[in-house]
């Protein structure tokens, strides 16, 4: 399987509904490794590494977000997989 690294940033109402731990927890069920956290213009801002077709799944859901979320946009940027990462953590 192909081993990939996102950089994404999630724009919208995306703030104070418990995005990060739903992030959080799709990522790991989905064996994805890396970090979220709030920027300071209100979006939100990832990284994910892992399988391709996981961290595919992992964008998708970050699409529409948990429900209290309004997601806006997504801008996804992918860079070449480190393996940096073990685990997914929520950065403060």
């Amino acid at each position: 399987m192909t081993k990939v690294r996102a950089h994404i940033i999630i724009g919208g109402a995306v703030q104070g509904v418990f995005f990060r731990a739903h992030t959080r927890e799709i990522a790991l069920n989905h064996s994805v490794h890396g970090w979220v956290q709030n920027r300071m213009d209100g979006a939100v801002e990832a990284v994910f590494e892992g399988d391709e077709t996981a961290v595919k799944k992992v964008i998708d859901w970050c699409r529409h977000g948990p429900p209290a979320a309004r997601v806006h946009d997504v801008i996804v940027n992918y860079l070449n997989y480190t393996g940096e990462f073990n685990g997914f953590i929520i950065k403060m």
